[in-house]
């Protein structure tokens, strides 16, 4: 199982990005897997943003990105993106992308059974 996350870059405050996530491999796209993104900052640990139930008709935020981060998935293309709108300095953070297997474990980091490579983004201020 592979899991490829892209769409960082350097951006200003108050910019918009769109990261993806593309997953691969039998097992993945042959069981129901939560998706997440998590990031870790420069000298910080891993911290949870965002997940999303396999038919996508549950979503979960960090209350830092709720109503700024956007989280959705397309099962036909075995894809999650995470639309963030409305960046701040402290968004700044290597991106990582995550498949769990049960919803009730998307807060958890140690839960997850697959990662991505992870995608930088910074905002400048």
């Amino acid at each position: 199982v592979q899991l490829q996350a892209s769409g960082g870059g350097l951006v200003q405050a108050g910019d918009s990005l769109r990261l993806s996530c593309a997953a691969s491999g039998r097992t993945i796209t042959t069981y129901a897997y939560a998706m997440g993104w998590f990031r870790q900052a420069p000298g910080k640990e891993r911290e949870f943003v965002a997940a999303i139930s396999w038919g996508g008709g549950s979503t979960y935020y960090a209350d830092s990105v709720k109503g700024r981060f956007t989280i959705s998935r397309d099962n036909a293309k075995n894809t999650l993106y995470l639309q963030m709108n409305s960046l701040k300095p402290e968004d700044t953070a290597v991106y990582f992308c995550a498949a769990v297997l049960s919803s009730t474990y998307v807060y958890d980091a140690s839960r997850y059974d697959y990662w991505g490579q992870g995608t930088l983004v910074t905002v400048s201020s």
